[in-house]
């Protein structure tokens, strides 16, 4: 099947020569053959039943009115965390969810956009249980209700997490884009992996309502794509202000139109802190890493060393998350209570019921790590405590830091790895992270894209550009104007093993 996108796609419908009914139904055939048989790679966690219902009343509209707006016809997977008013459920992957309240009633603000704009919702995808927030040990990719998601480039290699299936299903052509979230990494890990473009968009731009949360402070939803173009599609429809969630009054203020101006030529004159040392790198990486330097440099990039100053108490090392681990048990607490406690016709009304819930299916729900996580969230305190007051402190140091690494260079972005090559699954002993450039954009809130930049030993290696808050049409621009000179995304071929 043809790698379609959005704007291929609404070429072939202008001529005639594609239905929203005929590209579903590719889709469909597409999931059945590659995701629940043949590679088996199982990042769909569940079809829409009113799928190809939806398609043809967008092909009636089509033919009386034209394109009902920028994503008229597209299919659309979507990270089983995001709330659908429809048959699908909502369960962050959780047996225990489903069981106890996996319907909801009202679809997330990102979703009401979606469909305003003439998406087709395909279904949901795998995700690691709970957003990759249960336990220590927890795989990547893995979850109770969806099983594991296997990486379409090498099948016993990791997607990462936690949006997991999203990645592996834009990579193996299982629906035109999809949508993932992200906490500290989860669209750009992903991403990484299976050799796909991410956006982490600035706190503000994408509304939370609807997602089930694990911290206000870094949450977002995230466009997932083949193309850099598809991306900003994506993500000029999912931006905008929404009263319930009033971090977005900022979206108010902006004007979506990330995908107007693409310009070749973005990265000459541009100004970009590189930062290669400071998260360690792979032996295998290097020659994508050093040839992306030399590509941004021939394109006209000005590349100078910076370094991130860290609050002194954010951790043993710059790699130790204590502070930013810290906060997200505390918001967890907060947000599953406040989630749960809005979401009708559940019998988990809080934190303390998912836990419970969780322990009587324990067979099936923590056969290889428990929800360690999810227990120490519960014995916090408010959002008052010491604890949680002192490093939000450290939050802020962080975020005046990195704003001041932006201004006292004049950075336009900053360069570093998005991860290294997909590591081997371990249901046992649990993932094997290398590195990843991600806190960065998660912690401070700002933005984050990443894109396919080489291959190591035939597994994906992602570049990210990190950009100071709501600058995400100009990291956009510098990611297009690379995709651009190294065009180095290839489909992937499902090898068994590697």
């Amino acid at each position: 099947m043809k790698e379609y996108s959005i704007t291929e796609i609404h070429r072939l419908m202008e001529q005639g020569g594609l239905t929203a009914v005929a590209l579903v139904q590719e889709f469909l055939d597409r999931i059945d053959a590659v995701d629940r048989t043949g590679p088996a790679i199982n990042s769909v966690i569940e079809v829409n039943p009113d799928a190809l219902a939806i398609a043809e009343e967008l092909d009636r509209y089509f033919v009386d009115n034209g394109k009902k707006g920028l994503l008229h016809g597209i299919p659309i997977l979507l990270k089983d965390n995001i709330d659908t008013a429809d048959k699908m459920a909502t369960t962050a992957g959780s047996l225990a969810i489903e069981k106890y309240g996996g319907q909801v009633k009202e679809d997330a603000h990102v979703v009401k956009r979606l469909r305003d704009a003439g998406a087709i919702i395909l279904g949901k995808t795998n995700l690691s249980e709970m957003a990759n927030f249960r336990g220590s040990r927890s795989t990547s990719g893995w979850s109770s209700r969806g099983g594991l998601t296997k990486n379409p480039y090498a099948l016993n290699r990791n997607t990462s997490g936690s949006s997991s299936g999203s990645g592996a299903a834009v990579a193996a052509n299982l629906c035109t884009v999809a949508i993932g979230t992200e906490t500290d990494g989860s669209v750009i890990s992903p991403s990484n992996n299976n050799g796909i473009v991410g956006i982490k968009p600035s706190i503000g731009l994408v509304s939370r309502a609807g997602i089930i949360p694990i911290a206000s402070s870094q949450d977002t939803a995230g466009p997932m794509t083949r193309s850099v173009r598809d991306a900003a599609i994506l993500l000029d429809v999912m931006v905008g202000h929404d009263p319930t969630d009033t971090v977005t009054e900022a979206a108010a203020t902006l004007t979506p139109d990330y995908s107007v101006q693409l310009d070749d030529n973005a990265l000459n004159g541009a100004r970009i802190g590189v930062l290669h040392d400071k998260f360690g790198q792979h032996q295998s990486a290097e020659p994508v890493w050093e040839a992306t330097k030399a590509i941004l440099e021939e394109k006209g990039a000005i590349l100078m060393d910076v370094d991130m100053e860290y609050p002194e108490d954010w951790g043993a090392s710059r790699y130790n998350e204590a502070q930013e681990f810290t906060v997200l048990l505390y918001e967890y607490k907060q947000g599953l209570n406040y989630y749960f406690a809005t979401r009708e016709d559940s019998q988990i009304n809080g934190i303390a019921d998912l836990i419970k819930y969780n322990e009587e299916l324990a067979d099936q729900t923590m056969p290889y790590f428990g929800q360690e996580h999810v227990i120490a969230a519960a014995e916090k305190g408010d959002l008052t405590d010491d604890q949680y007051m002192d490093a939000q402190k450290d939050y802020d140091i962080f975020r005046e830091n990195l704003g001041n690494l932006f201004k006292d260079h004049n950075l336009d972005a900053l360069l570093g790895p998005s991860g290294g090559p997909a590591w081997v699954t371990d249901l046992v002993n649990g993932d094997s992270y290398g590195f990843s450039s991600s806190q960065l954009a998660a912690v401070s809130g700002y933005c984050n894209i990443t894109v396919p930049a080489g291959y190591a030993h035939g597994l994906p290696i992602g570049i990210s550009f990190i950009g100071n808050q709501f600058q995400e049409k100009r990291i956009i621009n510098l990611a297009y104007a690379f995709e651009r000179a190294n065009p180095v995304r290839e489909p992937p071929e499902f090898i068994p093993y590697l």
